[in-house]
């Protein structure tokens, strides 16, 4: 199992959750709201008051899957929550080491 995370913009959810609903193996999704900034380099704060609140804020789009339809999600979220601008997020996917649903004994 696997774990795609993704920080994209608030607009593009919609588009995204709709995408990830053709996907064959789409388990389902938790979405949070949070707050980003870019690298300093790529849009320096012109005076401090500027640096304070550069934060924007987006949403982490968590999804767990099995491995064969990791490639198929991800190109699904990145497809569907790009709008090709500096800022529209990242993607990410990582082990699960152990999974169990809550809701049923565990080895089941």
């Amino acid at each position: 199992m696997k774990e795609i995370k993704a920080i994209i913009r608030p607009n593009r959810l919609t588009d995204v959750r709709e995408a990830l609903r053709h996907v064959p193996g789409f388990p389902g999704m938790t979405v949070s709201k949070v707050e980003g900034c870019s690298s300093p380099s790529r849009n320096p704060p012109t005076n401090h008051k500027e640096e304070l609140l550069d934060y924007s804020p987006k949403v982490r789009v968590e999804i767990v899957a099995d491995d064969e339809h990791v490639d198929a999600l991800r190109a699904a979220v990145v497809q569907a929550g790009t709008t090709r601008h500096v800022g529209d997020g990242i993607v990410w996917v990582t082990p699960v080491e152990s999974f169990d649903y809550l809701w049923k004994p565990a080895g089941q």
